[in-house]
């Protein structure tokens, strides 16, 4: 054995690519578990003072982009699991989009020179 990667050319590109494609998934459910989390301690009244609240709602309003004053309403739960749901449907959405962009590059594989 030389060391060198006997396999298939291109197998060290597809697999680079689906580690990537993989990593930008995991990112986009996570920060969507993070929302989610967020919207649950809210509407169950979860005390503010909690460092694990605190955390949540900490990283929380990183991700909620703009989202987080879409809507208005007088009803601050209700107000927050909507800019915060759509929020999180986004996040899911654009995860889904650019790993499939992602894929595709598995086909469009760089030329050796």
């Amino acid at each position: 054995m030389s060391g060198q990667d006997t396999r298939r050319p291109g197998h060290a590109w597809s697999r680079v690519v689906g580690v990537l494609a993989g990593v930008v998934r995991w990112i986009g459910l996570i920060a969507a578990a993070i929302l989610v989390a967020h919207i649950v301690l809210v509407m169950a009244d979860a005390s503010r003072a909690n460092p694990l609240t605190a955390e949540v709602r900490a990283l929380a309003g990183v991700l909620e982009l703009p989202f987080k004053s879409l809507f208005t309403l007088e009803d601050v739960k209700l107000g927050v699991l909507i800019n915060y749901g759509i929020a999180t449907v986004f996040w899911l959405v654009v995860s889904s989009v650019v790993v499939r962009v992602i894929r595709r590059l598995r086909t469009a594989r760089p030329t050796d020179q």
